[in-house]
């Protein structure tokens, strides 16, 4: 039993030796280990570094203004020519394509305000008991924010109405965390065009949260107030008066920003076209009616000139003349086809200016008033 006890013994002796030296072998003699992982050269080609989210998307949107430079001169163009059209007219002009613009995008957003119903509204706070006067309320701010006023640049939460009593303590910290986002990632693209601004800030608008409060108004009103933050005479660019293609969503940003341009390009020719035929019109009513005498005529040449449409009690507000002489002034420039009453009706009527037919047709028919008004309109 001894010698084989000696053996194990002599064994786990050998074994222990062998460890301890294998342990003493210098890293030199393992050449076939691999090497630690940093020391390996990198044999792989260079690949694309890593970019931050909000430096991606401000490239690609340089990356589409560059590709649609030709098409964005062409467009800041005609935009030109809108604003110095603008900055050289009468005030009225501004607040006349702000209705119409106003009621175009309510269309687009679901609330459907027609022009008589927002001259109404805007003019006397009057509404009929099925008019949605929350509808109206927001078409009502995009009119007050597309006719003037400082922009969005100057106070984001002012600008949007979003400091009202209802929006205070958290939710106002949530607000000015949402649009904190929206407003750095558009002073980062400061060097881009304000119309493609204008574009980028629109697309985004729901990407940064802005959207809690359902409105495609807002943005759409935003994003015109920055394409048109260096014009002297235009507050702001026509985004829907030609259809409002350019705000459909969709698509890398390359075609997003060439249908914002074809749908601006088309609005400002509209609007172009619209300013022809009221100048046209206001000569033409000077012409005719040089022969009246008093306050009233030059008044309600002035107000038929800024509102798409007129009713008696809102030109007695405007004006600040008597029932009887707006009736009989309405009857006497009706008579001599310088106006048309849209309605048809014997109550409640609405007047427009008659335009001549130098641009073609109307694009459709002529708006009519609900049948519910209030019992103070036009007996």
């Amino acid at each position: 039993m001894k010698p084989q006890s000696t053996v194990q013994h002599d064994f786990s002796e050998v074994l222990l030796e062998d460890a301890e030296e294998a342990g003493e072998t210098s890293e030199e003699d393992l050449w076939f280990l691999p090497g630690p992982m940093e020391e390996e050269p990198d044999y792989l080609p260079p690949g694309p570094r890593a970019e931050s989210h909000e430096a991606s998307t401000l490239a690609d949107w340089a990356r589409a203004e560059a590709g649609l430079a030709a098409h964005l001169a062409r467009v800041a163009g005609r935009m030109g020519a809108l604003d110095e059209r603008l900055r050289r007219g009468p005030e009225g002009w501004r607040h006349r394509l702000a209705l119409i613009e106003a009621a175009e995008l309510s269309w687009f957003a679901g609330d459907r305000v027609s022009p008589d119903r927002l001259a109404l509204w805007m003019s006397m706070r009057l509404a009929g008991v099925q008019d949605d006067t929350g509808a109206l309320a927001r078409v009502g701010w995009a009119v007050r924010r597309l006719t003037g006023g400082p922009g969005p640049e100057s106070g984001f939460a002012g600008f949007l109405d979003r400091s009202d009593p209802e929006n205070i303590a958290d939710d106002a910290d949530r607000f000015a965390d949402r649009s904190g986002s929206w407003l750095d990632l558009m002073e980062a693209a400061r060097d881009l065009h304000p119309i493609t601004r204008a574009c980028m800030g629109y697309h985004l608008w729901n990407l940064a949260g802005l959207g809690q409060h359902g409105d495609r108004i807002e943005a759409a009103v935003t994003a015109g107030r920055i394409a048109a933050s260096e014009g002297k005479g235009a507050v702001f660019a026509p985004l829907a008066m030609g259809g409002a293609g350019g705000l459909r969503t969709g698509g890398p940003p390359s075609d997003r920003l060439a249908r914002w341009l074809d749908g601006m390009d088309s609005a400002t020719l509209t609007a172009m076209r619209h300013l022809d035929d009221i100048e046209a019109w206001s000569a033409r009513a000077g012409s005719v009616m040089a022969s009246l005498s008093g306050r009233t005529p030059p008044a309600l040449r002035e107000v038929m000139a800024e509102w798409p449409l007129l009713s008696a009690p809102m030109a007695e507000t405007l004006t600040g003349a008597s029932r009887a002489a707006v009736q009989r002034n309405l009857a006497w420039m009706e008579g001599q086809g310088l106006i048309r009453e849209v309605t048809g009706q014997g109550r409640f009527r609405m007047w427009r200016v008659a335009m001549q037919p130098i641009c073609g047709a109307p694009k459709g028919p002529e708006p009519s008033l609900p049948e519910a008004r209030l019992d103070q309109l036009d007996p």
